[in-house]
């Protein structure tokens, strides 16, 4: 039985490179998944007892209490407590740039993700041609000889292409869950926003 390490090296350092970008993927993969903590993120009892404040016209404490915590919702909410007297159409831009702006702050380093999921397949594919080449070129000095040597030089070519899309598929997978989580957090903020700004305005 081949031991893996062994089997891994025979793709040559294209495997390597595709194995640092796997622990990159991974890394801020599990990165993303601690910061996009829904109480990171979107704390619905936070918003709540904002909501309250805000309720019995105490945007004083309301804003108070949104500076001292650290999610993006509560910086949304400190941009048009900030502003109560605003147009309601001024507040909903206030509140679109912040959205802007946590969008940004959550989507970091997500596209470097999807950038290894297209990236990886390429190398191992450049692997196998590289190697595929090595193939070609001992049979050109040396004849075929012996084909269990020429089979030998395929399969082992063809390490590459296997890595490499075993690093792509769970990369494109991360990729696709994080968007999605992304997408769900920014349309829940941008709909409490929203309520929020009805409450707040006075036009």
């Amino acid at each position: 039985m081949i031991n893996i390490y062994s089997f891994l090296l025979k793709g040559g350092p294209i495997v390597v490179a595709i194995g640092i970008c796997s622990v990159i993927a991974l890394g801020i993969f599990l990165e993303r998944l601690w910061r996009l903590q829904r109480h990171r993120v979107l704390d619905l009892s936070f918003v709540e007892r904002i909501r309250a404040l805000t309720q019995e016209k105490r945007l004083a404490d309301a804003k108070l209490l949104c500076e001292e915590s650290n999610t993006s919702i509560s910086r949304i909410f400190t941009a048009i407590l900030a502003n109560p007297a605003k147009p309601r159409a001024l507040l909903k831009e206030i509140a679109e740039e912040g959205g802007r702006s946590e969008s940004l702050k959550l989507e970091r380093y997500v596209e470097v993700i999807g950038t290894i999921a297209m990236l990886t397949p390429l190398l191992g594919l450049l692997g196998t041609v590289l190697g595929m080449i090595r193939v070609f070129q001992r049979i050109e000095e040396h004849g075929l000889g012996d084909p269990g040597v020429f089979a030998s030089g395929i399969w082992e070519a063809l390490i590459t292409t296997a890595v490499g899309l075993s690093v792509a598929i769970p990369a494109l997978i991360f990729h696709r869950y994080l968007q999605s989580h992304i997408e769900q957090l920014l349309a829940e903020m941008e709909e409490v926003s929203i309520h929020m700004i009805e409450m707040v305005s006075q036009d």
